[in-house]
Order: structure tokens, then sequence, then C-alpha cells
């Protein structure tokens, strides 16, 4: 039984799905992985973590106007306003979403379904440096 971290840096340019799945796949083989759990966490309040399709991009478009609708970006409608236009609603869609995933690893392989990535979702409009924790547990 073996643990290992790793801490991925991901820097964003504003609002988007930033796919890290063929990282996190090299990672796994890199340290010659074979079975056992990883989780992934990220560091931060106004990003979050998703498992979501990777075959077609419209499915990023609409999620980031769904989510768009569903918290606005209008400082009217909020209390917490002290980092901009784009504060408190970052914060409402990360808490709509993942700050950790855990996922399944056999035979080297991670398992994830035919049309699925891993992605960062960026809830701010400006560049931002972003930490995802890996955390490896099994042999």
């Amino acid at each position: 039984m073996k643990q290992e971290f790793f801490n991925f840096i991901i820097s964003t340019h504003g609002q988007k799905l930033y796919d890290f799945t063929s990282e996190t796949i090299n990672w796994i083989k890199k340290n010659n992985f074979k079975n056992g759990i990883l989780n992934l966490n990220i560091q931060h309040t106004s990003a979050s973590l998703i498992v979501q399709e990777n075959a077609d991009l419209d499915v990023q478009t609409d999620l980031i106007n769904y989510f768009d609708k569903l918290a606005p970006m209008d400082n009217s409608l909020y209390i917490h306003t002290t980092e901009g236009k784009d504060d408190m609603p970052a914060h409402i869609k990360s808490s709509l979403t993942n700050n950790q995933i855990t996922l399944s690893i056999k035979d080297g392989e991670l398992l994830l379904g035919t049309w699925q990535g891993l992605y960062l979702f960026e809830h701010r409009l400006e560049s931002q440096s972003r930490i995802v924790i890996f955390h490896f547990l099994g042999d």
C-alpha cells in the first residue's frame, strides 16, 4: 500500500471549463499506480471540480450560461461584493458543484466513462492560478 500527493497547478484565463484529464492520466502512469483511489481537491472557494462530457463543447457553453443565470453577476443582489461583480456568484457556483472528486483506478486505468472528462470549473472572470491536490492511496 502506498500513498502519494501532488499539487497540480492550473492557470485559468477567465470563466470556463479547463480539462485536466490527460494530465491526471499521465500522473497515474508516471507513478505506475495499479489499483486504488485518487482524490482530487481544489483549494479555492471560487472555482470547482466536475466530471463532465468531453465530446461536445456546447455542453460547456450551456453549463456556463446556466450557472450565470442561476447566480447572475449583479452586485445589487448580494451583500458580499468585496472582490467585484463575480465575487458572490463564484462562491454560489462553487457551493453547488464540487470541491472534491474521488475516482477509482483499476489495473492502471482511471475509471471514467467513455464521454467523461475532469474539469476545473473557473467561476472568476480574471486569470487565476488554481491548486488541485492529487491524493492517491493504493498500490
